[in-house]
């Protein structure tokens, strides 16, 4: 028997097995496609997903391909500027750019490449889900083995796994098979999305109130413009993508017809040379699984939540889900946990999620708004309210874990915690490692631990030019202990910090949920 089965091996899948493999688990991936998806799909991520990386062992094979950008902007109505979330010349707390943008069959090749350096990871091609039986102590899943190139029959086989990840995507048929149903969070519209090879600068139409440090090149720019709201974003090299919405009355198939496609697209391009990679309509929706576990099978990434894209959050959430299961996995297996830490998964994540989700289908009711009346005053608000949250960016839409395996009624706890650069240029983790770390302020006789080792260090001694003595100083603590997935643990005296987080791994100690 095995450890972990993942179902499905796009960037969530993949990612979950590189941590998992990474930690010591077996793990086994399933995935129906024999090769991956061709064309970019997502084409973003931030700074928390590139932090995950370095945790994976994966840093040094993505980084060479993803474009670090300066934020987003929002234009009204008017052409005129309402809401400008730029990083230019702005702190960089976890240690990264807050925004990226890659080409995703380069993406998944990458983390495709390093399962073979990480461990016990065994990646199956052709593999289909079939079904799933749940045991006691294990869930064995059926699978079809296809092989379209040995034009063989369709096999069934199966396998037996400690728990399942379903990554399987929007219409996961494993969240079909436990009957799990989704919440809607009443957004639906219509885009057609559209990729090309650029051979030089977009042309923006002009645009009133651009701020001096910001460069349309390398922005995210939301035209909320009634006549047609579009997006256009940057990309790794001479990749560009447009998002055009749909408007009442146009259909999909003829939106997508090259002629119409072209007219679209051509309109920001003049006489650049270009060539349409991809074209498809897509509905932008957020929905949310009723329950992310059931038994010993988790729900992750598309298969769990769907985020509309205004923000660029879709997979980062996937990320963000396996992250959250593997290091609770590896407690378990490696050091004993109790298997009740897993409760803790979607009690910690679907606030997290929703938050977003929330955000981002906000953003879209304005920005879809086609009353040219209505987009006025729309305007008038934003740009009041973005005058009230000056200098705000797309990190900080990004909430603290408020309930699940933290320490309750603690400063920070929750929080992503902070990454600086260090003097010889290396990144925090590059220096303290993974797994639980305890930051403290003044040196003390080492903490122990009777679950999941601990690895502690003193602030002074850091060579990060007093940043976590900053933060612990900011949140008046003693010390701070940091989990796995980077998120603070609770703030506070180390011992007693220690002490709590161990009986909530032994579950010795009610879990918040």
């Amino acid at each position: 028997m095995i450890d972990v089965a993942i179902i499905g091996c796009g960037p969530v899948g993949a990612m979950a097995a590189n941590l998992l493999g990474r930690q010591g688990l077996s793990v086994v991936v399933l995935e129906k496609e024999t090769e991956h998806y061709p064309l970019p799909r997502a084409v973003h991520l931030d700074h928390e997903m590139m932090r995950l990386f370095q945790s994976a062992g994966v840093i040094d094979r993505v980084l060479p391909d993803m474009v670090a950008t300066d934020g987003h902007l929002h234009v009204g109505a008017d052409h005129g500027v309402i809401r400008y979330m730029g990083t230019v010349g702005k702190p960089k707390p976890f240690g990264w750019s807050n925004d990226y943008f890659f080409y995703q069959p380069e993406f998944e090749t990458h983390l495709r490449d390093a399962l073979a350096e990480n461990g016990d990871i065994k990646l199956l091609l052709g593999a289909e889900f079939s079904s799933l039986e749940q045991h006691d102590s294990h869930v064995r899943v059926r699978y079809f083995l296809n092989d379209t190139k040995m034009h063989l029959e369709r096999t069934e086989m199966h396998l037996d796994a400690r728990w399942v990840i379903a990554a399987d995507g929007s219409r996961s048929p494993v969240r079909k098979a436990l009957n799990v149903k989704l919440d809607d969070l009443d957004f639906e519209e219509p885009w057609l999305v559209v990729d090309a090879e650029v051979e030089g600068p977009v042309t923006f139409p002009p645009i009133s109130g651009v701020p001096a440090d910001a460069d349309l090149q390398r922005l995210s720019v939301m035209m909320c413009d009634p006549s047609r709201p579009a997006t256009v974003v940057p990309g790794r090299r001479n990749h560009r993508r447009w998002e055009f919405m749909l408007l009442p009355g146009e259909d999909d198939a003829v939106m997508m017809q090259s002629d119409n496609v072209a007219a679209l697209v051509g309109a920001w391009m003049k006489d650049v040379p270009h060539k349409i990679v991809r074209a498809a309509t897509y509905r932008f929706h957020g929905l949310v699984a009723e329950k992310w576990q059931v038994g010993r099978v988790f729900l992750a990434g598309d298969a769990a939540h769907q985020t509309p894209p205004f923000f660029g959050q879709g997979m980062c959430h996937g990320l963000r889900d396996v992250a959250n299961l593997a290091w609770k996995m590896a407690a378990i297996v490696n050091d004993g946990a109790d298997e009740a830490i897993l409760g803790t998964y979607q009690p910690e994540r679907d606030p997290h999620v929703r938050g977003v989700i929330g955000a981002a289908v906000a953003a879209g009711r304005y920005i879809c708004e086609l009353d040219p009346g209505k987009a006025a005053a729309r305007d008038a608000a934003i740009r009041e309210q973005a005058a009230q949250k000056a200098g705000e960016t797309a990190a900080d839409l990004i909430p603290a874990i408020s309930t699940g395996f933290v320490a309750p009624g603690t400063s920070g706890a929750g929080a992503r915690f902070v990454q600086p650069i260090l003097s010889d240029g290396r990144k925090l983790d590059d220096l303290t490692g993974q797994g639980w770390r305890l930051f403290v302020a003044e040196p003390r006789p080492r903490e122990g631990g009777g679950l999941s080792p601990v690895s502690t260090f003193v602030a002074s001694d850091l060579p990060d030019g007093g940043a976590v003595a900053a933060w612990l100083d900011a949140h008046g603590a003693e010390a701070v202990l940091v989990r796995p997935d980077h998120y603070v643990f609770g703030t506070g005296n180390a011992a007693d910090l220690i002490v709590v987080r161990d009986m909530l791994l032994k579950n010795k100690q009610e879990i918040a949920a």
